[in-house]
């Protein structure tokens, strides 16, 4: 799936997953894609879900602060989940993105 805003990168996930996710999480990876556009963000690879792929995690603005989880495959970004920050997550967001 491509995104419709500006930056450069192409999205896509498994929609099935995205479904499971807006039940768990009331978040569509559509919204989670815009995470990127917040130039704020902070990223950071995830070790500790990294043992099949590399994972990375983004933390970002989009109207609220989520979390996303997500791999690069193929010049692609393949977002795997999202959710709300916490609370902690939120203030190192702020504490962070500056």
């Amino acid at each position: 799936m491509e995104n419709d805003d500006e930056i450069d990168r192409l999205f896509e996930w498994d929609s099935e997953k995205e479904e499971r996710n807006i039940k768990l999480h009331k978040i569509s990876f559509k919204t989670a894609s815009l995470v990127f556009n917040d130039r704020n963000r902070i990223e950071f690879f995830d070790e500790k879900h990294s043992d099949d792929e590399d994972r990375f995690i983004t933390i970002g603005e989009v109207g609220r602060v989520l979390f996303v989880v997500f791999t690069e495959r193929s010049n692609r970004t393949r977002i795997i989940s999202a959710r709300l920050a916490t609370k902690e997550e939120r203030k190192f967001y702020v504490n962070n993105s500056i």
